[in-house]
């Protein structure tokens, strides 16, 4: 069974479920309405009229009621949990058809600064129709972001093979990856809520040391000084003085408990879902060495989810002066409820907070390995890449570019470098040359990120990626276009003549300031193409001005490619995005003018 028909069964199963679950829910409603009116109407007759066994009726039908309340609030779960792993599966199959429109939006980090980031912009990493939302976001927030600095920034060659090795075994595991993102659907933490749960972890204050005992005293007292009274034992209501004391200490102590209260309450559901998925990613018998390695630390401290459900439960109690607002004053006054569930949560911090955030932080990653091992069972043709073996060039067979959906994506055979070497790509408007530019880039991407590619073979050296394929004008910084492509050819230079360690620069130049005249042009290009063989670095370019290629430097170091395209005898013109080798023997422009209705005179 390929991965469209396992997910179109599972989704058909799931909306099934829900459909089941959402009727059984209505019938339940109206039970529970019926056995509450039910009930209040026969116990309040039974009491007037002296019926007892009406009234023990109507007590029955009241406890029926508060038992169809806990079985309606967990049908009501499995409809939630059932839509969302529909949705889960659903997302899958617009992820296969690259269905762009049903596809969920993903936004871009905060703090990524597109002009600084030396690819992000030109290879559509976020966006409409990018990278990210073909991905899809993690089952959390952390994971997501985990996902984002791994495709932001390469990883060295022993974590890209470390996390390859994770990702074939997670391939083999869908199952255990929908219920992965189904969890993550039904409770989200927000990151700013996360991070102020991770700063109180870190921090180091607590309540007074002599609070403890004191309040343990005092709700003592109140409950012995109030079961001695109710029994006959003391006639005077001596429990009010340790009441009044307490009370007196609850207003004190007020906002520095609610807000280590705020802090921890993430939202019981939420932290729940935490639970599961550390659940699931700790009992699972993992064989490939990094996920072995992210399970222990999971196990690290004791057993995660089992401190998750705990502090979720404790949340959950701290939430009394909310959820019961009208009960919370009689309660915290009798029995000093939020001091007590306090302490339970300091000492839930003591035991277990210096772990918690090394918990979540391998969550993170397993989340963000369960993404790539989606593109491996969704693309079981793509290849695993070799990366940063001792080769100095990029080679690819089958490369693709990765957002065309598999029924129009041609695929070609490309390779870039070995150094003092550049691939030159010549060819008419609309041929394919930034698409194979854009094709090349991803693919080193997601290499380096520790995912499959877009190829049937992909070896490539530890790369540093440069590229300017769209650059754009800035009016709040006074830059024109051509400044901007300046700029960005400056920063790539820079780059390949001060890079040190053992990374190659890969640069991917379109069209080389095409925003000045052609013979200045020539100059700058062979000018940035110089610079870039001298230092070592490999790359590709494109260019319409065919002379290039006659001229040094790139008449000795250009290996030269092209496409072409098909005039038919009606005058139509199409593409087969095929690359052949050698210069472009064919312009196109006047003809696409014609084309749409623009006649050159």
């Amino acid at each position: 069974m390929n991965a469209r028909e396992w997910h179109q069964r599972r989704a058909a199963a799931w909306t099934g479920r829900r459909d089941a679950h959402a009727a059984r829910g209505i019938v339940l409603s109206r039970l529970r309405l019926a056995t509450f009116l039910g009930g209040v109407a026969l116990a309040w007759w039974g009491m007037s009229r002296a019926h007892s066994a009406v009234a023990f009726t109507g007590g029955l039908l009241i406890v029926a009621f508060a038992a169809l309340v806990v079985w309606h609030a967990r049908v009501i779960d499995a409809a939630e949990r059932a839509d969302a792993a529909r949705e889960v599966n659903a997302q899958a199959l617009a992820r296969l058809a690259r269905d762009w429109a049903t596809l969920s939006d993903i936004a871009p980090p905060q703090t990524l600064d597109f002009d600084a980031h030396p690819y992000a912009r030109d290879l559509d990493l976020f966006g409409h129709a990018s990278l990210t939302k073909w991905l899809g976001a993690g089952a959390t927030e952390s994971g997501t972001a985990r996902l984002f600095s791994w495709l932001l920034a390469p990883a060295d060659p022993d974590t890209v093979r470390a996390r390859h090795a994770a990702v074939r075994e997670l391939a083999q595991k869908p199952e255990w990856r929908e219920t992965l993102s189904t969890e993550g659907r039904l409770g989200r933490i927000e990151p700013s809520e996360l991070d102020r749960f991770l700063a109180w972890l870190a921090s180091t204050s607590s309540s007074p040391v002599w609070l403890r005992p004191l309040v343990v005293a005092l709700t003592s007292s109140v409950c012995a000084l109030i079961a001695a009274q109710a029994v006959g034992l003391v006639t005077a209501g001596f429990w009010l003085l340790p009441m009044i004391v307490g009370i007196i200490l609850s207003f004190i102590y007020a906002r520095s408990t609610y807000a280590v209260f705020d802090r921890v309450s993430l939202g019981e559901r939420a932290l729940r879902r935490y639970a599961a998925m550390l659940e699931r990613a700790t009992s699972e018998p993992w064989s490939s060495p990094e996920l072995v390695r992210l399970q222990q630390q999971l196990r690290a401290g004791g057993e995660a989810a089992a401190a998750m459900r705990q502090i979720a439960r404790l949340a959950e109690w701290s939430e009394l002066r909310s959820s019961a607002a009208l009960l919370h004053f009689p309660i915290q006054a009798v029995t000093l409820w939020d001091f007590h569930v306090l302490f339970a949560i300091e000492r839930w911090r003591t035991r277990c907070g210096r772990h918690t955030a090394g918990w979540l932080d391998a969550l993170a990653q397993i989340d963000a390995l369960s993404v790539f091992a989606s593109i491996a069972h969704h693309e079981p043709d793509w290849a695993i890449p070799r990366v940063g073996d001792s080769d100095t060039a990029i080679r690819a067979s089958g490369l693709g570019h990765p957002l065309i959906p598999p029924d129009r994506r041609v695929t070609n055979d490309v390779e870039v470098g070995p150094p003092s070497t550049v691939l030159l790509i010549t060819g008419s408007n609309m041929s394919g040359k930034s698409t194979l530019l854009r094709a090349i880039g991803l693919n080193i991407v997601l290499a380096e990120a520790g995912a499959p590619v877009c190829a049937t073979a992909f070896s490539a050296p530890a790369a540093a990626l440069y590229t300017s394929i769209r650059v754009q004008d800035s009016l709040e910084m006074g830059l024109s276009y051509f400044m901007a492509a300046l700029a960005r050819l400056k920063a790539i230079v820079d780059a390949a003549e001060t890079r040190s360690g053992t990374r190659v620069l890969v640069y991917l130049l379109d069209e080389v300031l095409q925003g000045t005249n052609s013979a200045e042009r020539a100059i700058a290009v062979r000018a940035v193409a110089r610079h870039l063989l001298d230092a070592g670095a490999i790359g590709a370019m494109t260019t319409h001005d065919l002379a290039l290629a006659e001229e040094e430097p790139l008449a000795s170091a250009a290996t030269l490619v092209h496409f072409t395209e098909r005039v038919d005898p009606d005058g139509q013109m199409s593409f087969d995005y095929r690359l052949r080798p050698g210069l472009a023997t064919s312009r196109n422009a006047l003809r696409l003018m014609q084309l749409i209705g623009i006649q050159p005179r």
